[in-house]
């Protein structure tokens, strides 16, 4: 089974989240569907995607369930809510709001404990990848943001930090051979099954060849996925 994930982002208001799904038209066909609306949209995108086939989840959480912490989302609120899925490690937190590889590790322990399943994010920057050390790169993000994770309810989204939201794009070779080293590690390590997505600006003219290349269980989706019809065009791949 293929999982197709959208981040949106800070972008869309209830109202065009409720216009988007309405005409979003997706093939009925063995997929998993996941959406990661922004915050003050997810009840909206709950209400508009009852009965159907997409999954909703939150682009952030806190490690803690409640308390004096503004401005977090209560993971435990949002399961209340209707979202089964959050996204934890995005490049984005890491690299605007400084989260550490501990911090991370902790929310995706909490969203466990609690029974919502995680989407974590890993990934290099450009000039890691230029000076040869992705792997090592994306092995220290594994090792330290998954330390005592249970491999139940795990997805990883492998995103060259490069290509997102640049137009570039790692080639299908590129993304397969990265994406093979991550699978192997997981493998290694106790995590065996866990679907490996690839992000950085999947489009709907390169996303049929890399959904193709072994290693890459489905996508996580940036710009694309904020307009129906790319983002319908790309879960058809």
């Amino acid at each position: 089974m293929k999982i197709f994930a959208a981040n949106w982002k800070m972008y869309k208001s209830p109202q065009e989240t409720r216009e988007f799904f309405a005409q979003l038209l997706l093939p009925a066909q063995s997929q998993l569907v996941l959406v990661f609306p922004p915050a003050l949209c997810v009840e909206s995108a709950i209400e508009s995607t009852k009965g159907t086939q997409i999954k909703i989840g939150v682009q952030n959480i806190s490690s803690k369930s409640e308390g004096a912490l503004t401005g977090e989302n209560s993971a435990s609120v949002a399961m209340s809510m209707g979202c089964e899925y959050a996204l934890v490690g995005h490049s984005e937190r890491r690299s605007l709001f400084a989260e550490s590889d501990s911090v991370l590790n902790q929310k995706v322990k909490f969203a466990q404990d609690i029974g919502m399943r995680c989407v974590f994010c890993i990934g290099e920057t450009l000039e890691q990848r230029k000076s040869g050390q992705t792997f090592e790169v994306l092995k220290n993000q594994l090792q330290l943001g998954l330390k005592d994770v249970k491999s139940e309810k795990l997805i990883i989204a492998y995103e060259p930090v490069w290509a997102i939201g640049t137009g570039l794009t790692a080639t299908p070779q590129q993304a397969q051979e990265t994406q093979s080293q991550v699978v192997t590690w997981l493998n290694e390590n106790g995590f065996s099954g866990a679907p490996v997505l690839y992000g950085g600006s999947v489009k709907p003219d390169n996303a049929k060849e890399l959904i193709q290349q072994k290693s890459i269980s489905g996508f996580l989706i940036g710009g694309a996925s904020l307009n129906p019809e790319s983002f319908a065009q790309i879960c058809q791949s």
